[in-house]
């Protein structure tokens, strides 16, 4: 697992945050499906060569996510899609984080046909790994 994450210690972004970011994209990409086992914090901090209270740190927002699952003693697991909500908390920040979005957006001079294209092609992007992975667009 630990090939696909990337750490950019220049990054503004937390290691914590990166970790949190890319594994919600792959759940989100169809690459983790459920029931796929994330490895032990000790190993994923070996191989990143992170501090092991990073990757648990990650784990336990994707925890609270409702992202993954940690059954004692057995590991964490990407959880069931059936057990995810939509948090309206979540919802506000994700709306924020769409309005950031549309504002820079602007400021760059696109057009909203031309946003609205590149908002379709990247859900297309993930709509092909969805498929690709044998799970169904809702």
């Amino acid at each position: 697992m630990a090939l696909w994450i990337q750490i950019t210690t220049g990054s503004n972004d937390p290691v914590y945050t990166q970790l949190i970011n890319q594994i919600s994209r792959a759940i989100a990409q169809g690459r983790l499906k459920t029931g796929d086992k994330l490895p032990a914090v000790r190993k994923l901090a070996s191989e990143l060569v992170i501090n092991p209270n990073t990757v648990a740190k990650a784990y336990m927002h994707l925890e609270q996510a409702k992202l993954v699952v940690t059954k004692t003693g057995s590991g964490t697991y990407v959880a069931d899609t059936k057990n995810r909500s939509a948090d309206a908390a979540e919802i506000n920040v994700l709306t924020e984080r769409m309005d950031n979005i549309i504002t820079r957006a602007i400021n760059l001079g696109l057009k909203q046909n031309d946003l609205a294209d590149i908002f379709k092609s990247r859900l297309e992007k993930f709509g092909d790994k969805k498929r690709k992975s044998g799970e169904e667009n809702e």
